[in-house]
């Protein structure tokens, strides 16, 4: 085919879709030879779990559709591939890389994978990730599951690919799709994407359903979009989007989102805007090749008419330390995802889990399970520890009214810019929304990017200022993909 998959965009397939230069079947079966000769060939990156067999069918009806009423809109007949804890009533599995979960299947879609179907998408299959969205044990490397196995960085197989949306991010940084969904709770999609040299945008918690999403935390989860390019993630956005009234933290978003986040690709966003340097406590671990990097992105800002704040601290960068909050919720939020699944589904709880585990340690326990048994043992599972009640009370004083909000405010900045994805755990446990853009590559190849990050429900700022960013700064290369042994 003429058609080049390699860095193509939805505006390019679309295009190619309308005239016929290219069917939706010929992309996916493009993809999948992209697949196939790359993710477990070659420099062996790992980054699918598992293709829908319906995906051709899919396709075709895509096709058919297209001839005869024309596209539904931008996603029509184009391939996404899903992070494994997000549900599909089809023929695909969810099991959050876990091997206790190889045969659990949904039943039905998550209510985003219901969007993405009603908007046209192809879902392609799905992406490896950190086991438990990395809340299996201590010590496991981002991107490992036992179901899954290792997912590597395809920049530089040496380095981490970051967690725990790890496949979604290499799939997309490698071209094995067009775009991905990921989660994050803390730092989950942000992480990845910064070492993946692509685009993730987390958003606010409560601006996209969480329902039929394998969970870890109540109050920290959300999905998000993964992509090459700022548009095709606020497109692969704009397609997830619908109010569930299932889903509780959905209820603050009323009036505050929009139907369409395209309209704020605004070139010049930059112009103007007031962007905060957060240099206490953040830059500490960063290394200097990384903080070269964030200051070559800080002056292209300048150069583009922002107006840089700097320092803008964040008051309680220092006091956000450990909490137990992940650690209550998660036995909480999985056990009642478990008990949904139906009276057929092989783990009912997580007791099961740690079972099966124990059973077959040899597949599933090579980095242990430390902190499932903690979950299992040291939390009631009902959220009434005096522990996690303040805890989660502090977590929203320290992160939001006298963190992100108190700078933000005092300063009045339009966002904060974080190097890679250093801001992950306060603006996470806020529920505040970021976005992370390849901002460059370290001397070994190590991509890094950096993050605008905003209050609650600055998605349409904080697109602006990444999508103009990404204009100015053009630094996304794609992996060569080429096998060094």
């Amino acid at each position: 085919m003429a058609f080049e998959i390699v860095e193509t965009t939805i505006t390019k397939i679309q295009a190619a879709l309308d005239s016929g230069e290219i069917t939706s079947r010929q992309l996916v079966l493009m993809y999948l030879e992209r697949i196939a000769d790359h993710d477990k060939n070659g420099l062996t990156v790992n980054s699918v779990i598992e293709i829908n067999p319906d995906a051709l069918f899919i396709a075709d009806a895509m096709d058919t559709e297209r001839a005869r009423l024309g596209a539904r809109g931008p996603l029509h007949g184009v391939p996404v591939m899903l992070k494994d804890n997000i549900n599909t009533g089809d023929k695909m599995r969810t099991s959050a890389g876990s091997l206790a979960l190889t045969d659990s299947f949904a039943g039905e879609d998550a209510f985003i994978v219901s969007r993405l179907r009603k908007a046209g998408a192809v879902i392609l299959g799905k992406t490896n990730m950190t086991e438990f969205a990395n809340f299996m044990t201590m010590g496991m490397p981002s991107g490992y599951s036992s179901r899954g196995g290792q997912t590597l960085n395809p920049y530089n197989i040496s380095k981490p690919t970051g967690g725990s949306s790890s496949g979604s991010a290499v799939a997309v940084a490698c071209n094995f799709c067009a775009v991905s969904v990921g989660t994050e709770t803390s730092g989950s999609i942000l992480n990845p994407a910064s070492l993946g040299s692509i685009v993730g945008i987390k958003p606010t918690v409560g601006l996209l359903s969480r329902s039929g999403i394998l969970p870890l935390s109540n109050s920290q989860d959300t999905a998000g979009p993964m992509a090459r390019t700022v548009p095709d993630a606020v497109l692969l956005l704009n397609a997830m989007l619908g109010e569930d009234e299932t889903d509780a933290a959905m209820g603050a978003s009323l009036g505050r989102t929009h139907g369409d986040y395209t309209e704020f690709l605004d070139g010049n966003g930059l112009q103007g805007a007031r962007i905060g340097i957060p240099r206490d406590y953040y830059f500490e671990e960063v290394g200097e090749d990384r903080i070269a990097l964030y200051e070559a992105a800080v002056q292209l800002m300048k150069d583009h008419g922002a107006v840089i704040v700097d320092p803008a601290n964040v008051p309680t960068a220092r006091e956000v330390r450990y909490s137990t909050v992940l650690l209550n919720e998660f036995k909480n939020s999985l056990n009642a995802y478990l008990a949904k699944l139906g009276p057929g589904a092989p783990m009912r709880t997580l007791k099961d889990i740690i079972a099966f585990n124990h059973a077959h340690p040899m597949e599933t326990l090579r980095y242990g399970q430390s902190t499932l048994l903690d979950a299992e043992y040291r939390t009631s599972g009902a959220l009434t520890e005096p522990q996690y009640l303040r805890d989660r009370a502090a977590d929203l004083r320290l992160c939001k009214e006298e963190g992100i909000d108190a700078v933000m405010r005092e300063h009045r900045l339009d966002a904060l810019l974080f190097p890679a994805d250093f801001g992950s755990r306060i603006m996470a446990r806020a529920g505040y929304p970021s976005i992370v853009v390849p901002a460059g590559y370290t001397p070994d190849g190590e991509p890094f990017g950096v993050t605008f990050a905003g209050m609650a429900y600055a998605e349409p700022t904080l697109i602006r200022l990444a999508y103009a960013f990404e204009r100015h700064s053009k630094a996304r290369k794609p992996p060569s993909l080429r096998s060094f042994i």
